[in-house]
């Protein structure tokens, strides 16, 4: 007994599963606020040297704080102030302008710095310092959160394989909303990269577990428009981050702004169903015709569960599975799952890989950061309709490709537009920003469908790990700059498009049932064994 045979007759897209939604959309708004936090919280506003140390003369002390700052500070060659060095000794000679050629001794800030507020009263940045010879350090605290969310990855796939989807979730909700709180009150750098990074590893599970939940529970013919509208709240939540950062623009309390949505989450959880693939799968009929059953009433169609019994469920799962455990090993042991696991990982690295170099890098188009997030935010909106049919007409394997390649494409031409132009690089750098958004979208779907329901988490688990790998990576690449200034949009587009020519290895989904056991996978290439020794 299928449990897609089971859901075409209660209704697999009816108020049950809008109602399972809504009750993790507030969680899923949480997402997109933590992972592109750092756009905010870790900017850098514009800084100089701090020259107290050179107002004891008593000319110096008379002058003006932009004569001040012109005869203490070097000017660099497009004639702005150096944000990392200063005179030894007051430069009176360049008050009038004039460019002497003779060698000026200058130094590293001695003071520290003088930060623009007039943006960010305060961020990572200005807290600690972490700017010139420390800008690596402001990096790294986004390298490091997604080195938790690579690690959670796993862990809480497998977890949520081998103890259910509801109630790992609930342990994911309190140790995100917990970490997150302890981050913003920390007292040193250290302890909070730290905390970061367990705030990272506990969003792995939301991130990962309510994907799979919601596919779970939808029936064939709506599975990608489900997806499709449940991929709506990282646009939301998108939303939500601008929202909350043009207001709250210190960087504690920007912390505690983006992670309350977690409270009403921990609240809606009681209501949340548990997964009855999963169920069943592992032998829990009792439990799972419980939900059937609820999900039937829910959708008006409690008529067509009178030959559903827990003895039927039971006895189905045990001669499917025989209840044996899974895990991650399972996903290499046989041809075609190798296959998909290899080939879905690389793709799900090169796409968090460019999404997250082009998310962040929001600075790098010459518009206040808030307006380009918002951009960025906006635009998803139209273009995850039109993936909704592209989906139902092409294919899930085509559009991926398809969306990765065109990402290429759209970093490849903007290596040569110069910065000047920044309204065309913004223009074809949101287009490439909803393309990479776009194959996003897919891949989540995608994944959820490749994978066999007893191993689905482990799936989901396994591709995350490595596509958290790529944006760990993705925010240093940004530091080959200084190498070569084309540097890291030409590995973001060489990425974009080798990952996309992968996904052509990958088999077709669309209109398919979702496989359940290991077997499902394998059967096809079985029965064509099979034809050929007929032959």
């Amino acid at each position: 007994m299928k449990f897609d045979s089971i859901l075409s007759e209660i209704n697999g897209f009816g108020r049950f599963q809008v109602t399972l939604f809504l009750l993790q959309a507030s969680s899923r708004f949480t997402l997109p606020c933590h992972f592109l936090l750092n756009n905010f919280m870790a900017a850098v506003p514009s800084h100089h040297c701090d020259i107290r140390t050179l107002e004891d003369g008593e000319v110096f002390g008379n002058l003006s704080l932009q004569q001040k700052l012109a005869a203490g500070i070097p000017a660099e060659q497009d004639g702005t102030l150096s944000s990392c060095q200063m005179f030894t000794q007051p430069q009176l000679q360049y008050l009038s302008g004039s460019n002497s050629s003779e060698e000026v001794d200058t130094v590293t800030c001695e003071n520290g710095w003088v930060y623009d507020n007039s943006t960010f009263k305060s961020t990572l940045a200005t807290e600690w310092d972490l700017v010139c010879s420390r800008k690596g350090m402001n990096k790294a605290t986004a390298t490091v959160f997604f080195i938790g969310v690579m690690i959670g990855a796993p862990l809480f796939g497998f977890l949520s394989d081998r103890f259910g989807r509801r109630p790992v979730l609930l342990v994911s909700y309190l140790s995100s909303l917990t970490f997150a709180v302890v981050s913003a009150f920390s007292t040193s750098y250290i302890m909070f990269i730290i905390m970061r990074f367990f705030t990272g590893v506990s969003l792995a599970g939301i991130s990962i577990i309510s994907i799979a939940l919601n596919v779970e529970w939808c029936c064939i013919e709506r599975r990608t428009f489900a997806a499709v509208i449940i991929s709506l709240d990282w646009t939301l939540g998108n939303w939500l981050l601008v929202g909350i950062a043009y207001y709250v623009n210190e960087w504690r309390m920007l912390i505690l702004g983006v992670s309350s949505p977690l409270i009403l989450a921990i609240f809606t959880w009681w209501w949340l169903p548990e997964s009855a693939r999963w169920l069943m799968a592992n032998g829990k009929g009792e439990a799972a015709h419980h939900y059937i059953v609820q999900c039937a009433r829910m959708n008006d169609r409690s008529k067509y569960i009178s030959t559903i019994t827990p003895e039927a469920l039971l006895e189905s799962s045990e001669d499917e599975t025989g209840h044996k455990k899974y895990t991650i090993t399972d996903l290499f042991r046989t041809p075609n799952i190798r296959k998909i696991a290899i080939c879905s990982g690389i793709v799900w690295f090169g796409v968090a890989f460019t999404y997250y170099g082009i998310s962040l890098n929001i600075t790098g188009f010459g518009l206040n950061p808030y307006l380009t997030q918002f951009i960025f935010a906006f635009i998803e909106m139209p273009m995850k309709i039109a993936v909704y049919f592209a989906l139902e007409k092409l294919g899930r394997r085509y559009c991926e490709m398809g969306a990765l390649i065109s990402t290429g494409l759209c970093l490849f031409i903007n290596i040569f537009v110069p910065i000047d132009m920044w309204l065309f690089r913004t223009i074809v750098a949101v287009l490439g920003k909803s393309l990479s958004e776009a194959s996003f979208t897919i891949i989540y779907l995608y994944t959820t469908e490749l994978y066999p329901t007893v191993v689905r988490q482990n799936g989901l688990g396994y591709t995350s790990f490595l596509a958290r790998l790529g944006v760990s990576i993705s925010p240093l690449i940004v530091l080959l700059e200084d190498t070569w200034h084309v540097l890291p949009a030409a590995t973001y587009c060489g990425v974009a498009v080798c990952s996309g020519l992968i996904a052509s290895l990958l088999p077709e989904t669309l209109n398919t049932q979702l496989p359940e056991l290991i077997e499902d996978i394998e059967k096809p290439r079985r029965q064509s064994t099979k034809e050929k020794e007929v032959r």
